[in-house]
């Protein structure tokens, strides 16, 4: 049954073509600290990844997000981008998670706040 999955879908893991293509023809260019790797063919041109677990877009950091779409040249394992103090680490997407923001007028809060009747706004 995994074998099918990986034959026919992209989103379980690489397929077997992708499998293929990176073993004849990708060069190992790094891996973030999710174990995502990231390849690149030998003159450059292509560069693709390959998701450690679940294939989610969010959870490539910004920096090798802008080393796949070719903003820059480097990949951060040669030349890292300096962060500032107040930036936070990178997280994934974690919209209809648990951990998804919840604002504080929002249902999905163990405790909202108390809604009021709308004030419509009067110019003065």
């Amino acid at each position: 049954m995994y074998f099918l999955k990986r034959l026919l879908t992209w989103w379980n893991s690489q397929t077997i073509n992708t499998q293929v293509f990176t073993w004849r023809k990708g060069q190992k260019v790094g891996e973030d600290d999710q174990g995502n790797i990231f390849y690149q063919t030998a003159d450059g041109k292509r560069r693709w990844v390959i998701f450690n677990g679940e294939m989610e877009a969010s959870r490539v950091s910004a920096d090798w997000h802008g080393w796949l779409h070719f903003t820059w040249d480097e990949p951060p394992t040669k030349a890292p981008l300096l962060h500032k103090v107040w930036q936070k680490p990178h997280l994934e997407n974690l919209t209809g998670t648990d951990a998804a923001y919840a604002p504080a007028g929002s249902l999905r809060r163990a405790a909202p706040v108390d809604r009021s009747d709308y004030e419509a706004w009067q110019p003065e």
